[in-house]
């Protein structure tokens, strides 16, 4: 049991690190479509594929957590991913948009409410394979749910409505659903590796992983490069296992509790995961990068300024030289909390 908490913690450690490697490697590659090839140019750049290989090392030490315990165990304590990007955040962050404390509030309640979900459903039991029709109907599904997340990001002929942190938390969500298809067929592709390799290679499993492995691939890009990882990350740590426990109901029979109790508490757990997530999309981790937001919420020293159609924030003291001799900021939206402050430079830390 302790082998299982101490390789899933290492997986969450992770799979932290490459969302944030893969946005360092992507923040500057934003693409007004969906565009197929951005994983062949974000693949030359070593930051990026430091996020790919840490991502593999995740899923290892998933597998291997999951050969010492229950996914019932496992699985909740991946959710702490989303706390360690966090942390990850408060240091890249220190001396810019710093992580507050409703920020560190608003990953501990979505963290905490997807985990004591897991814990309360506790999905077991099933079948080993699932049944053509419904593995065709949970992909048309799937595919349908991704697509609409890409409408909405994307609208139509790359003229989009939402902002740069909504595009970043809808392809998040999409990119979560699809990391839950992906399990799925991991899932249905492991019951065959005791038959030999050669089922394994003629078994239709092997290439729908590799299909829409690389897909989902694609899609986290985009939502790395789309805007803030504080707007796509949630998707990634919520949906991901909630898509993957709802499949694994409909595609192998598994079985939830469904007590009265059970499922209040369920209930419950998923409130406050939207609790979270609401919190979460006002803070200025989201909003600052915004440029339909009115930017109210930072501290004396920033300066917001429009680049590019968003908003780039950058930090100096406030009786610093340049700030003394910086223009005025104009009125309007791109104020700081107390108005003054120094422009923006294009270096400093990385932005996340």
């Amino acid at each position: 049991m302790e082998k299982a908490i101490l390789f899933a913690v290492l997986a969450s450690f992770c799979t932290a690190t490459a969302s944030v490697c893969q946005r360092i490697g992507a923040r500057n590659s934003e693409t007004a479509g969906f565009d197929i090839w951005l994983v062949f140019r974000l693949a030359r750049r070593p930051i990026w594929l430091l996020g790919v290989g840490s991502m593999i090392g995740g899923f290892l030490f998933q597998l291997t957590a999951l050969r010492f315990g229950p996914l019932a165990l496992v699985q909740p304590i991946l959710a702490v991913e989303l706390l360690l990007v966090f942390g990850y955040m408060a240091v890249a962050g220190s001396g810019r948009v710093r992580v507050r404390r409703r920020d560190w509030l608003a990953a501990a309640v979505m963290s905490a409410g997807i985990a004591v979900f897991l814990l309360l459903a506790s999905p077991s039991g099933g079948r080993l394979n699932a049944p053509a029709p419904a593995w065709l109907l949970a992909g048309l599904i799937t595919l349908g749910l991704v697509l609409l997340a890409l409408a909405l990001a994307f609208g139509h002929g790359g003229h989009s409505v939402a902002t740069r942190s909504r595009r970043a938390a809808l392809l998040g969500c999409a990119t979560g659903i699809s990391w839950g298809f992906v399990a799925a067929v991991i899932k249905e592709l492991s019951s065959h590796i005791d038959d030999g390799i050669g089922a394994v290679f003629s078994n239709w499993s092997l290439y729908a992983l590799l299909a829409v492995g690389a897909a989902t691939m694609l899609l986290a890009s985009h939502a790395l490069a789309a805007g803030p990882l504080a707007a796509s990350q949630p998707g990634f740590t919520v949906l991901d296992p909630l898509s993957a426990g709802l499949l694994g109901v409909f595609l192998f029979d598994e079985h939830i509790r469904t007590g009265v109790l059970d499922l209040a508490g369920e209930a419950l757990a998923l409130a406050v995961v939207i609790a979270g997530a609401w919190i979460l999309s006002h803070s200025c981790l989201i909003l600052g990068e915004d440029e339909q937001s009115p930017v109210r919420c930072l501290p004396s020293g920033f300066r917001a300024q429009a680049s590019g159609g968003w908003h780039e924030f950058d930090y100096r003291p406030a009786d610093a030289p340049e700030a003394r001799t910086a223009e005025p900021l104009p009125p309007g939206p791109s104020r700081g909390a107390h108005g003054t402050g120094a422009d923006i430079s294009a270096s400093g830390p990385p932005r996340l």
